[in-house]
């Protein structure tokens, strides 16, 4: 293990005690989300659409590639959308350089799954030929800082780069000019927000730092929509949740989805 590591464990320990009596290391309540908290659009020219999200120490950038593909033959009247994450070693020690691990592979699948089986973006419009021409919409989440809630970073400038998501020139033989935008922007019906809800011996935590991240018992993410319609959820963590903690889990987000959405707006 290395040093880092060593002292996570030696601080889990401490945030276990601390958590009985309501209280954090940072002096936050259990349900207090960090400051600052700030959402910056446009932040690469070579993106069609890109945001960089900031909570606490924890920054994230996302970018939105647009490109012309063939759809897949069961959606033959659908474009698509892919999201991949890539942890950099340069944001946190606990990554190392290579194919993505687990962690980045869960996360890219939990906020897939919030964008998806929400609709939030209309695919059908996102055909121009059936069965030949259509467009995908490719989303890469890059890790600046890890000081624990990627996830609630990460689902935050995604939304935030697809909003501004703009697509780029199409040229009179069909290809693309991605120095130049059009005005049009992608065709969203939903704006899905997703929360991290963990579990700390026995208490619900909100925007967790890496250390308590690594001392939690479980954690619960929930997407949410404007309307408070939940379209996805996903748990994490070795140990199980009982129906009164996924009942307050559940109520915290879409309570802190208000919040986060704010932030946005």
């Amino acid at each position: 293990m290395t040093k880092e590591t060593d002292q996570l464990i030696v601080n889990t320990q401490t945030i276990h005690e601390l958590i009985k009596t309501g209280k954090r290391l940072d002096g936050r309540s259990l349900t207090d989300y960090r400051e600052p908290i700030t959402v910056q659009t446009e932040v690469s020219w070579t993106a069609e659409g890109s945001a960089m999200v900031q909570i606490g120490e924890t920054k994230v950038i996302v970018g939105v590639k647009l490109s012309l593909e063939k759809p897949y033959a069961d959606t033959a009247d659908q474009g698509g959308i892919m999201i991949n994450a890539e942890l950099l070693p340069l944001s946190s020690p606990i990554y190392n350089p290579g194919p993505p691990g687990m962690k980045a592979i869960e996360m890219a699948r939990v906020l897939d799954r919030g964008i998806r089986e929400s609709h939030a973006i209309d695919l059908k419009k996102l055909c121009i030929t059936p069965g030949e021409k259509a467009w995908f919409v490719i989303m890469d989440i890059v890790s600046v800082n890890d000081d624990g809630n990627l996830f609630d970073a990460a689902g935050l400038a995604l939304l935030a780069a697809l909003k501004t998501a703009r697509f780029p020139t199409v040229k009179e033989d069909g290809s693309l000019d991605y120095k130049n935008k059009t005005e049009e922007k992608l065709p969203l019906l939903k704006q899905p927000i997703s929360i991290t809800v963990l579990k700390i011996n026995g208490a619900l935590v909100i925007d967790p730092t890496a250390e308590e991240e690594f001392s939690a018992d479980a954690r619960l993410t929930v997407a949410v929509d404007v309307n408070g319609t939940i379209s996805a959820m996903q748990k994490g963590g070795d140990a199980t949740l009982t129906l009164e903690d996924v009942d307050g889990m559940v109520g915290l987000a879409l309570e802190k989805a208000d919040f986060l959405r704010g932030k946005l707006e």
